[in-house]
């Protein structure tokens, strides 16, 4: 075997997918004087490190469990005006999680809090972030679980793992006492160590109801709003906006 295939067997061996794809087209350019050796190696290992960063990026993003995949320049803004688009940008900078703040969404269904909540989470999954996404109905249900075959203190440590850990759709239910502790539980535990973006549909006076128990309401709000952005959305719900556009087509 000449020295050649020794080559680009050990690219294949190493992993090297992009300087593999690319070493004929270079070797081709370094032998017709058109790119020296130094500036070939140097462009084929920025290749391989690009298509590293963009593999890296993409895992990222997988594991987060988001359920779509929409960024910020997505987001209609112009349909939503009571949102504060500066704000929002901010939030892509991702200071808030430097500075380990939280963020809660607070709107009626439809209106872009999970919209607004994901492409947060992608840009912050995109700069090697740690962010996981879940509805707080299974968040419950997980928590519930590890309860009952002990081994609650793992699940919370394993939440607690991420950076940014977003929790959609807080309010739709009320919670029994159990329920409700667990959740305090998780949110004592993340407070002031990392950040938590929620939305909800029940504003924060309602809160009580939802987890039917005054003192453990107002010392989760204590830990939840201690280091937190609010906004609160008020228009109409893009669902509906999809399906008028439908039914104005149709009927034109």
């Amino acid at each position: 075997m000449n020295n050649y295939n020794t080559l680009i067997n050990n690219l294949d061996t190493l992993e090297l997918v992009r300087i593999r794809e690319n070493i004929d087209r270079y070797i081709d350019m370094m032998t017709d004087g058109s790119k020296t050796p130094v500036d070939a190696l140097y462009e084929l290992s920025q290749l391989e490190i690009n298509f590293k960063k963009d593999a890296v990026i993409k895992g990222n993003v997988k594991v987060a469990n988001f359920p779509f995949l929409k960024e910020i320049d997505q987001f209609d803004f112009g349909f939503q005006p009571s949102i504060d688009k500066g704000k929002i940008m901010d939030f892509i900078t991702l200071r808030f999680l430097e500075k380990t703040e939280n963020i809660i969404f607070c709107g009626s269904p439809g209106v872009g809090k999970t919209n607004l909540a994901v492409s947060i989470g992608i840009e912050a999954a995109k700069q090697r972030n740690c962010v996981y996404f879940i509805t707080f109905q299974e968040l419950i249900s997980q928590l519930k679980k590890a309860s009952e075959e002990n081994r609650l203190e793992r699940r919370i440590k394993w939440f607690c793992r991420y950076k940014l850990l977003i929790i959609d759709e807080l309010g739709y239910q009320k919670m029994n006492n159990e329920s409700a502790n667990l959740f305090f539980n998780l949110i004592a535990k993340r407070y002031e160590k990392s950040s938590t973006i929620i939305t909800t549909n029940s504003p924060f006076s309602k809160w009580g109801d939802i987890f039917q128990e005054p003192v453990l309401t107002n010392a989760l709000l204590d830990r939840l709003l201690h280091h937190c952005s609010v906004i609160n959305i008020n228009g109409p719900s893009y669902r509906l906006k999809d399906q008028l556009q439908s039914i104005t087509a149709e009927e034109g």
